[in-house]
């Protein structure tokens, strides 16, 4: 199903993406609240019905929190585009079964329609026809994403 790119910049931090004095709260609703607010107050409405952020490099740099993913999907994000993820906050989307694509994001611009499926070679920018490679994942992690995060693969397949 395609949804809307949301752009923004390079080095999107996980304090931009959830603010820390946010993350006390164990209400997942109250992580979308706030979701992006210091960077775009916007992003909620813009993200309510189903979107996909869209980043430059390092997406998801600073501390480790599991929130700042869990706020995204919470927020109604579908899967993060960016040329590249900052190692724990990779993992702890994939865990938690939000999509990442990493890609070359420079042809792809705000309020463009993208569709895509976890694990596939390309992510499709369907408002300017064009296919973006995106780079593969290990077989592991896309079966991960496709039971919905760890928990559930775990629950499904136990162990692997």
């Amino acid at each position: 199903m395609p949804f809307k790119a949301l752009k923004y910049g390079d080095d999107i931090s996980t304090d931009l993406i959830i603010a820390g004095k946010y993350t006390k709260s164990l209400n997942v609703q109250d992580l979308a609240e706030h979701a992006m607010e210091d960077l775009d107050p916007d992003f909620k409405a813009k993200a309510k019905d189903g979107a996909v952020v869209v980043c430059g490099k390092y997406f998801g740099c600073g501390s480790s929190r599991e929130q700042a993913p869990v706020a995204l999907m919470a927020a109604g994000v579908k899967a993060v585009a960016a040329k590249s993820f900052a190692r724990i906050f990779y993992r702890n989307a994939i865990n938690i079964g939000l999509p990442l694509l990493e890609c070359d994001t420079d042809g792809i611009d705000d309020g463009d329609i993208l569709d895509f499926k976890a694990g596939d070679d390309f992510v499709l920018n369907v408002t300017k026809h064009a296919r973006i490679p995106v780079r593969p994942m290990p077989e592991i992690m896309v079966r991960i994403l496709d039971a919905g995060g760890v928990v559930p693969f775990l629950k499904k397949h136990g162990r692997f």
